[in-house]
């Protein structure tokens, strides 16, 4: 399913809470690639000014229904923190695209999808199998 569908699961047909986080910083990426040894951590990767970005991400917050305690989640704001962005490319090895997500679990990427390719229900049948 890509940002031209939508399937909301949820029986409320309400979409889950996502609780964004600001990553604005390198010490925070360092931080949360730990944490992430506890809890999976999802990071955004948004262009604010990019129109396919903004319906990426409004399509992926409509889709998602993970139990927002399961996962912590992050939002990039590339305009004004393209250090981080770079930095989230090199540490976790994925070449950088807007929009992208990237599933970090064990201070590692075990998933990265951008554009289209961003959905929502593939990030959570990636949870159910690590």
């Amino acid at each position: 399913m890509g940002f031209f569908t939508s399937k909301n699961k949820n029986s409320s047909n309400e979409p889950a809470s996502l609780n964004w986080k600001p990553l604005q910083s390198v010490l925070e990426l360092d931080t949360l690639s730990k944490n992430s040894h506890q809890k999976p951590v999802l990071i955004f990767k948004h262009s604010t000014r990019c129109s396919i970005s903004r319906m990426v991400l409004k399509q992926f917050e409509n889709d998602y229904t993970i139990d927002p305690t399961k996962m912590d989640s992050y939002f990039v704001d590339l305009l004004n923190f393209r250090s981080v962005s770079n930095e989230i490319a090199n540490k976790f090895l994925v070449e950088h695209q807007s929009p992208q997500i990237l599933l970090i679990k064990n201070g590692k990427c075990i998933y990265y999808a951008s554009h289209s390719d961003i959905d929502a229900e593939a990030v959570e049948s990636i949870l159910r199998k690590n």
